[in-house]
């Protein structure tokens, strides 16, 4: 029994690229170049019974949003996670080019890997899936979602007495 070939669906990487644009407008709305924003996520995960006979811890993690570039047409943003990961694990991290013209995000590089196809023969001398792409552009799509339900925004706190 011969594979079907993977056709990527353009529609669906437009929709997913669109939808992404729309979720940095709503996590960065008014950022320049060298600005960053830092979405601290908590939650409670569980685990075995404490001493103090909790049956779940609790856990944070950070999303780093820095811009990087800033031109007439487009942003580059770097997205990393911050916390959560064991040490013999490098966290999540990716480049992003928002394209404002045509109103859509993409995943430039992942974990330091650049250049993806939208397709790919499998296997491959890289083991990336056939549709590689339009999987981290999903990933960074529930990446953002989870900042814009759960993170709550870090603001340095800055006190200027007043006289």
């Amino acid at each position: 029994m011969r594979r079907q070939r993977y056709v990527p669906d353009l529609q669906e990487m437009a929709s997913v690229a669109e939808s992404n644009y729309l979720r940095f407008l709503r996590l960065l709305p008014d950022a320049d170049e060298g600005g960053e924003r830092v979405f601290a996520i908590t939650g409670r995960a569980s685990s075995e019974a404490g001493a103090n006979g909790d049956q779940s811890a609790s856990q944070s993690a950070r999303v780093r949003i820095r811009i990087d570039e800033v031109q007439p047409y487009t942003t580059m943003l770097t997205v990393q996670q911050e916390g959560l990961s064991p040490e013999w694990v490098t966290p999540p991290s990716m480049s992003v080019r928002l394209y404002h013209d045509a109103s859509m995000a993409e995943v430039m590089s992942y974990q330091n890997q650049h250049r993806f196809e939208g397709r790919y023969q499998y296997p491959n001398p890289q083991m990336r899936l056939p549709d590689e792409k339009i999987q981290l552009n999903k990933f960074l799509a529930d990446w953002l979602d989870h900042c814009l339900q759960h993170g709550h925004l870090e603001q340095p706190f800055s006190f200027s007495p007043t006289f």
